[in-house]
């Protein structure tokens, strides 16, 4: 009898064991949460109202940022990194390095989305107001 009960656990054993080698492994969390190319990178809150520099931020933003930044500096999946991240608070990255980034470009060097070539079309003054959207942004998902 003590025989029996041995192999009947022992056949239960084999088989719970071949019974989880094939089935598929749970995605982790991790992988679950990965977003899918040309997706946000992460989700924000909206200002309530933006300054009037804020606006023409915005307008010039969306029209050369937010291919590769998405909308309201979000990030974007495959193409570039969200500017409202804690990286690119003012104190890390301080107003003259995005000046510097759309007229020099920039290396990669916190993500790996590739460098950033310079940015053609963008006056100092349109870089400026696209700072203070991003800082506004920024300030409404408590980065400062």
């Amino acid at each position: 009898m003590k025989t029996y009960i041995l192999y009947a656990a022992l056949v239960a054993a084999i088989a719970g064991g071949v019974w989880l080698s094939r089935r598929p492994a749970p995605a982790t969390e991790a992988e679950a949460a990965t977003p899918a190319q040309g997706d946000a990178l992460v989700a924000i809150s909206l200002p309530e109202t933006l300054s009037a520099q804020a606006v023409m931020g915005k307008r010039a933003f969306e029209s050369t940022c937010i291919t590769c930044h998405g909308k309201n500096a979000t990030g974007k999946a495959g193409f570039g990194p969200p500017l409202v991240h804690k990286i690119y608070e003012p104190s890390h990255h301080g107003d003259m390095a995005f000046l510097a980034a759309v007229q020099a470009g920039v290396r990669a060097h916190h993500w790996r989305f590739g460098n950033m070539p310079p940015q053609e079309g963008l006056t100092r003054a349109d870089t400026a107001n696209i700072v203070t959207y991003v800082r506004e942004l920024q300030r409404a998902n408590g980065i400062n």
